[in-house]
């Protein structure tokens, strides 16, 4: 049984729908991302499943149990996009007051050194900078040992090192068995991170897929880019049926094409004996299907 079932989720504020008709479900043990541009509805719907809001229409059930169910209260840790605690607590008494309120806390010196912290304890929240303050909701989401987590804009204020420590701390948080909800705008993030996404685009769901095959659905094109060593008439590539196309940028060859491409191309150049100097093998990513399936003009 899915751990999260979303069914036909609808919220709206005054005229404005935020979220029309949205529905996944979420397995145990997986990272499910939910991407979308600004405005998309995402938040609302993480907001929605997580009991913060109250839904306008459809069915949301997190572990068998409404969103707004207290038992959810132990079992599901939440990390919003935007948090705000008491400007005068530290660090250090945050984290030991949100333990308590859990009978079997996760170790929260262990967490504060995991997210660089540790020399932050007597620091006081109002001093923090926006980075660190990132950095102690996460910590706060997972301080209770949760079933499910779900993060929003995990890493957002945070530098290159700190986010892939941060992720990096989340798949060991999966591999204990939590299940967790990311939502994120980081292609980046969702391609290393999550075995299933939901694209959101206007309140409803565009495409649920892995990063991979929404990647694949969308393209199966390949690009390689080389310096050949010789001059090199573009006929001999066109005739691979492979290639589709042969573009120049300078010195550069960039060689368009499906299926094997690769070998394609390194065939006809060692048949002339040309080499191929830099070569370099683009293929679609994440970030191409993601501008492909909400990309506005």
């Amino acid at each position: 049984m899915p751990v999260i079932e979303v069914k036909n989720l609808r919220k709206q504020y005054g005229e404005t729908v935020a979220v029309r008709d949205v529905s996944f479900a979420v397995e145990s043990g997986e990272i499910f991302g939910i991407l979308g541009p600004n405005g998309a509805g995402k938040t609302t719907t993480a907001e929605c499943v997580s009991g913060l809001r109250t839904a306008d229409g459809g069915t949301i059930t997190v572990l068998g149990r409404p969103p707004r169910d207290p038992a959810l209260r132990r079992l599901v840790g939440v990390q919003l996009q935007e948090s705000q605690l008491q400007d005068k607590i530290t660090v250090r008494e945050a984290l030991e007051l949100y333990s308590a309120f859990y009978p079997s806390p996760a170790d929260w010196r262990q967490l504060a050194a995991t997210l660089g912290l540790d020399d932050q304890l007597n620091a006081r929240y109002g001093k923090l900078s926006g980075g660190r303050k990132q950095r102690l909701s996460i910590a706060l989401a997972l301080i209770g040992g949760p079933r499910i987590a779900i993060l929003d804009e995990l890493t957002t204020g945070l530098d290159p090192q700190a986010r892939r420590d941060t992720w990096d701390l989340i798949e060991s948080i999966r591999d204990t068995g939590v299940t967790i909800v990311l939502v994120t705008h980081f292609m980046e993030e969702a391609s290393r991170l999550c075995d299933r996404v939901a694209v959101i685009d206007h309140g409803e769901v565009v495409a649920l897929d892995s990063p991979a095959g929404l990647v694949n659905a969308l393209s199966a094109e390949q690009r390689i880019r080389f310096r050949p060593s010789v001059p090199l008439d573009d006929p001999l590539l066109l005739a691979a049926p492979e290639v589709t196309a042969v573009l120049h940028h300078g010195p550069q060859v960039e060689v368009v094409g499906t299926g094997n491409l690769l070998q394609a191309v390194t065939s006809v150049l060692a048949a002339h004996q040309i080499i191929a100097n830099d070569l370099r093998i683009e293929q679609a990513n994440l970030d191409e299907a993601f501008v492909r399936l909400v990309g506005r003009d």
